[in-house]
């Protein structure tokens, strides 16, 4: 499978070189018009199965999902550009964050790269007193900020504080721009905390007990943003 990689030059370069090494991928530039409103926009695509838009300008992203191609919005507009886009193509996903994409779609080419980039998977051991041993990333986010941020984790314990830093790590790290109502550097955060502790759980559930208070407030907090989006 092919991905192609659209950007103005602002998003998706960290992206690229990371999905590069799992897929055959393209670096596509396009255009950042001045205006609000752009008519009749010349965008030659090469021929790729699927496309991850990083553009800022919505008529770009418009060219891109009129190709009749499977699109991941790397960079999302609102509900609203959704079902307008989804009336032109419906093949378009805008996940929450690019690492909340999981392999669920209807669409399968989507499917087959959320297998290997999107929602973290981990792989971890801990110890009895709640030390981190090794933590190992099985899937994570395109921009690399799974791998980056999980990579000071062994030698660490568990705890709220802990996490808290972890979180931080993660929006240090993470690529997500500031534009639309799905870009949200806090909730990916919020998502490697939730999926970090699922995978300590799933060894070691007295481990993962001990911080229930910490991410069940955490919860409460990413269900308000994403109700918000």
């Amino acid at each position: 499978m092919k991905i192609g990689i659209v950007s103005d030059g602002a998003y998706g370069d960290r992206a690229y070189e990371l999905i590069r090494e799992k897929f055959p991928t393209e670096w596509i530039m396009a255009p950042f018009p001045s205006g609000m409103m752009v008519d009749d926009i010349d965008l030659p695509l090469p021929e790729c199965d699927l496309f991850i838009s990083y553009v800022r300008h919505p008529d770009v992203a418009l060219a891109i999902i009129d190709k009749q191609k499977p699109v991941i919005l790397g960079v999302s507009f609102g509900p609203g550009f959704l079902r307008q886009a989804k009336g032109i193509n419906e093949n378009i996903v805008a996940a929450p964050t690019m690492c909340s994409l999981e392999d669920n779609t209807w669409v399968p080419e989507i499917n087959e790269f959320a297998k290997v980039f999107g929602r973290p998977v981990f792989d971890v051991t801990v110890k009895d007193d709640g030390t981190i041993g090794s933590v190992r990333v099985l899937r994570g986010s395109p921009c690399g900020s799974t791998v980056e941020a999980s990579k000071e984790l062994p030698g660490t314990t568990l705890s709220a504080e802990q996490l808290q830093h972890y979180g931080l790590r993660i929006c240090h790290f993470c690529r997500a721009p500031r534009l639309g109502k799905t870009c949200d550097k806090e909730v990916s955060g919020l998502l490697h905390i939730r999926e970090l502790v699922r995978a300590i759980g799933a060894v070691s559930p007295s481990v993962a007990e001990r911080v229930k208070p910490f991410t069940d407030e955490m919860e409460k907090v990413m269900e308000e943003k994403m109700h918000r989006a």
